[in-house]
């Protein structure tokens, strides 16, 4: 007799409310919670990915360890001794530890609660993960203004009037640093209440087909357009501080006279936009209706993504529409981080670069592949990789594999043997994901509503199967035992979980969350920025000297003329996340989407056609890929998926080598990064593509 579940999927941000009908271990249905107090209903294609995962015959079950470059299993307390031994050693020879956190560990709470225990055990200082590949700039920006590198306004779409989207595809994503399913139709009853939606993106994303309006803009320029929109609202007379005049510092006064040097015609011409599409941009968000403006991936991952990101807070601040619903507000969930966790840091660290931001004790991605490459004592020489892969997420993807090959101590918390993993020594395989139980720890507090939903295990875990609590937990007691250190008994993410709520202004218990299976709904978002500000003074500071500085960096690079060459941008579709979603049978079905966007004129210019095989070529390597010709990129723009580059030698997916797709990341560069973040540039990267055919005639 089959039964239903309840759950939350644990794929992407959206967290979105599923029901698996079960028999026994076989999954026999997933379809969407029309009573799930955040998703209503909404359901995407990865969700139905989860059975694909959990029972996906490529799936490591047991711990493995790689022996004359063979893969042979072993216990688990014989993988935990052989680790302590060899790091300890290691680290008797004064040799540098590192890690480095992927996804997608942010998507299960577990990790967290036990994550900082293996990191004092194996002596680290600090990390490295995903997060300055995306989303960092994020962070900085928070920190100085709000005081916590946590505290985030989303847009509240579900009251807006008029929503600006900069850079990024919710659509396909169901948010991104903003928690928001089914935006498509939440997008729908905007446009249906007379709202309109914008979008601004060099190409013409899935959000923008639902857009009211959408303008091509050049890859990483938007800082031209933030800076117009702003000036804007500011020389019509339109900035509105009223609602927030008590919680602003005196540093507000220096950000219009910081910006009236910029000329309008030359910020339309370095981005593509011009200043009448800029004027109404900023006459329609300052104008007496609830609206907001959200940036994404497309203004993070540039040179100057922290700049970017400052930007669209004041934009919101001038406009009016901080703390104000309809506008952008600072969620309220029912575990809440930012009183439970301290407000992050930003300092400066040494590296073999020199000095670079750490945010929240994180290096710069950028620096991972020459920390390992380096000469010196300082070498890292011992790694754990918690999940993610690397190789394909990060710039010079082939660099990076060079790096992995030097170490001598890898471990990989990994389920697959991936284009990481594959370098490891040993691979700590978790038990599937409806063998634990979820939580959306990190994504609840960037939701558009407020609201809890626990998700406790389906299946019990079958024999020899440990969760990935249990193996970090268990690993960073026996490398502490072997140390001599005193071993701390193991907390369950249960009770961590459990006590964070209480602790939490809601006051709930894990076991009321647990008993409502559709969610517990706390209510919309509400005006509360003066109440949850961590600054010490308890205002925002709006204008931190680096910001300034940094826009007067930018303006004299308005001076430099930018390359004549075609700018490559990455994509993302429904079916896709990051890369760890490849193996999936349901969700590679259909046409090969790892193919190269290209704009009719530019491939007719370079003798392409539709499904030609072009070679795309950046300053550090170059990469062979199919062609597909069409005007949903803007001329001068090609764009890549990411994700892709599965056919590398030893990789043992299945699925995903049928269509393994080439890596982005071979072709972004780790010289180039957002100086006040460190986040990594893996937009507007020169490029220069040719056809094949060509290529070996020439030859």
């Amino acid at each position: 007799m089959s039964t239903i579940h309840a759950r939350t999927c644990h794929i992407c941000e959206a967290n979105c409310g599923v029901l698996l009908e079960i028999e026994g271990r076989t999954i026999l249905s997933i379809k969407g919670n029309p009573d799930h107090v955040l998703s209503r209903g909404h359901i995407c294609p990865k969700a139905t990915a989860i059975a694909d995962l959990q029972d996906d015959p490529d799936r490591l079950h047991k711990p493995v360890k790689k022996v004359d470059g063979q893969w042979q299993e072993i216990g688990w307390e014989q993988a935990f001794a052989e680790i302590a031994v060899k790091l300890l050693d290691l680290k008797g020879q004064g040799a540098k530890p590192a890690m480095y956190m992927g996804n997608p560990s942010a998507h299960d709470y577990g990790i967290s609660t036990q994550i900082s225990t293996l990191r004092r055990a194996i002596g680290l200082k600090n990390i490295y993960s995903a997060s300055t590949l995306d989303q960092i700039p994020h962070h900085v920006v928070q920190y100085h203004m709000y005081g916590h590198v946590s505290l985030a306004a989303v847009p509240d779409v579900d009251r807006s009037q008029y929503l600006l989207i900069i850079g990024g595809n919710p659509a396909a994503s169901n948010g991104s640093i903003w928690t928001v399913p089914d935006f498509k139709k939440r997008a729908k009853e905007m446009q249906t209440r007379d709202g309109k939606l914008v979008v601004v993106d060099p190409r013409r994303t899935e959000t923008a087909k639902l857009a009211d309006a959408h303008h091509f803009v050049k890859p990483g320029t938007d800082t031209a357009l933030l800076i117009g929109i702003l000036k804007s609202i500011f020389a019509a007379g339109l900035a509105d501080t009223s609602r927030l005049d008590e919680i602003l510092d005196d540093s507000w006064g220096a950000i219009e006279p910081a910006i009236t040097g910029f000329d309008m015609e030359q910020l339309a011409a370095h981005c593509g936009i011009k200043v009448e599409a800029m004027q109404d941009m900023a006459a329609q968000l300052a104008a007496d209706q609830p609206a907001a403006i959200y940036g994404r991936m497309g203004v993070s991952v540039c040179e100057f993504g922290t700049l970017n990101q400052w930007l669209i807070q004041v934009i919101n601040i001038a406009a009016g529409n901080l703390d104000r619903v309809g506008g952008t507000m600072v969620p309220e969930p029912a575990l809440d981080t930012i009183n439970l966790v301290g407000r992050g840091s930003i300092r400066t660290a040494d590296t073999v670069r020199g000095p670079m931001p750490s945010v929240m004790s994180e290096l710069p991605m950028v620096t991972f592949a020459d920390e390992m490459l380096r000469d010196d004592e300082e070498r890292i020489r011992s790694l754990f990789v918690v999940t993610g892969n690397p190789v394909l997420s990060s710039p010079d993807g082939a660099k990076l594999d060079r790096a992995l090959e030097r170490l001598d101590l890898m471990v990989s918390f990994d389920m697959y043997v991936t284009a990481t993993s594959r370098h490891a020594d040993y691979i700590l395989p978790p038990c599937g994901p409806l063998e634990k139980d979820h939580y959306p720890f990190f994504f609840g507090p960037l939701a558009i509503r407020n609201y809890a939903s626990y998700s406790p295990a389906i299946f019990e875990l079958q024999d020899g199967e440990k969760t990935d609590w249990e193996i970090i937990a268990e690993l960073a007691r026996e490398i502490l035992a072997q140390d001599g250190q005193d071993v701390p008994n193991i907390r369950e993410p249960r009770d961590v979980l459990d006590g964070m709520l209480q602790s939490s202004p809601a006051g709930l218990t894990l076991a009321e969350v647990e008993a409502a299976p559709n969610g517990i709904d706390l209510g919309p978002l509400r005006p509360c920025m003066a109440e949850r500000l961590r600054t010490e003074d308890k205002k925002i500071h709006c204008a931190h000297p680096d910001f300034l500085a940094e826009l007067q960096r930018f303006a004299a690079s308005l001076d430099n003329d930018q390359p004549d060459s075609l700018r490559l941008i990455g994509r993302r579709h429904v079916r896709q996340n990051n890369s760890w979603l490849h193996n999936s049978k349901r969700l590679l079905k259909g046409p090969d989407r790892c193919t190269l966007m290209i704009h009719p004129d530019d491939a007719k210019a370079r003798g392409l056609a539709d499904g030609d095989m072009a070679s795309i070529a950046s300053q550090v390597n170059s990469v062979d890929i199919s062609v597909e010709v069409t005007d949903d990129v803007m001329m001068g723009v090609v764009s890549i998926p990411h994700g892709f580059g599965h056919g590398r030698k030893g990789v043992s997916l299945t699925v995903a080598r049928e269509k393994p797709g080439v890596s982005i990341n071979d072709l972004t560069d780790t010289e180039r990064f957002d100086p006040l973040s460190g986040n990594a540039v893996l937009n507007a990267v020169s490029v220069k593509v040719e056809k094949i055919e060509a290529l070996v005639a020439a030859g």
